[in-house]
């Protein structure tokens, strides 16, 4: 149980890292906020979101070996054919 909450928690972490990506390309592209236009700038929930996914970004910067172990990713090294 306690391993199915932390893939949860990861995949949580990683959507929020996903939507402020994407919210920052669309910023740095076309100079377009849409968590703000969405919910208004810089209000409560507007930072709330923000702070969010700066948690999320320090938790997978922190756990990403666990999150490694905890989704049993193997990383194949391909030799280079000369």
């Amino acid at each position: 149980m306690k391993g199915m909450l932390r893939k949860l928690l990861d995949v949580v972490a990683y959507g929020l890292l996903i939507i402020g990506a994407l919210n920052w390309g669309l910023v740095g592209l076309f100079n377009v906020n849409v968590v703000s236009h969405v919910f208004g700038p810089m209000t409560l929930v507007t930072r709330v979101i923000y702070s969010l996914i700066g948690v999320a970004a320090v938790y997978d910067l922190f756990s990403l070996p666990s999150i490694v172990r905890r989704w049993d990713v193997h990383v194949r090294h391909h030799p280079v054919k000369a």
